[in-house]
């Protein structure tokens, strides 16, 4: 009794649950390793495998914030050469239940960057079937949206108003320039008319009594 008793503890704790593919909290995993790297393909192997379990490991401990998750709480079952298998997350407190599958989703979703990277894989290429793949976190810009609007707007009134300013002052001057010439058109026309008038009496106004006296001696 006593050696069955310590057979039993001396047993690895993810041994207590079995794993299988119609598990209700398993997960299938499929692995595109060639796909994604080709010649710089590596193998799949056990190393491979515990690294998996870790990064797992890794996500539940941080979506819990439970630092009691190990390798051994991580369970691999259904294995195939093309890089497929499923696997369960064992309770580290009772290793005869399973963490719902829920929460494992859960956590696989807030650490998805760190197990692709890990793999130098990314979503396409490191498939969780039936976990949706993650989208990329949107870039927070340093400036509000709002303020570069505001920016934009502010910006396009000042240049308005000072194209209207230039556009005033501009019309003005040439309003000036227009005057200037019409005054200086009209002063040379004055001038013009008295030079005119001044002619007209001397060729008019006053008689020269030669020219008459010349035109009676012609008709005699």
């Amino acid at each position: 009794m006593l050696s069955l008793l310590l057979l039993l503890l001396s047993l690895p704790p993810a041994l207590a649950l079995e794993c299988s593919k119609d598990h209700q909290d398993g997960y299938q995993v499929r692995l595109s390793i060639k796909t994604a790297l080709g010649d710089q393909a590596y193998d799949w192997n056990e190393s491979e495998l515990f690294l998996f379990k870790a990064t797992i490991a890794f996500a539940m401990r941080k979506y819990t914030k439970n630092e009691t998750y190990d390798v051994s709480n991580i369970v691999v079952c259904n294995e195939t050469p093309r890089v497929s298998f499923w696997f369960i997350v064992v309770n580290p407190e009772n290793p005869t239940l399973a963490i719902t599958k829920t929460r494992v989703e859960e956590a696989v979703r807030v650490s998805r960057n760190r197990i692709n990277n890990a793999f130098l894989l990314t979503d396409k290429t490191l498939e969780f079937l039936g976990i949706p793949p993650t989208l990329a976190t949107p870039v927070t810009p340093a400036t509000p949206p709002w303020l570069i609007v505001f920016g934009v707007v502010i910006g396009a009134v000042c240049a308005g108003i000072v194209a209207l300013l230039i556009s005033s002052f501009v019309r003005g001057k040439r309003a000036n320039k227009a005057k200037e010439f019409a005054e200086e058109d009209d002063q040379a026309k004055g001038a013009d008319k008295g030079i005119s008038g001044e002619t007209f009496e001397d060729r008019n106004g006053v008689y020269n009594q030669a020219f008459s006296d010349d035109d009676r001696f012609t008709q005699l």
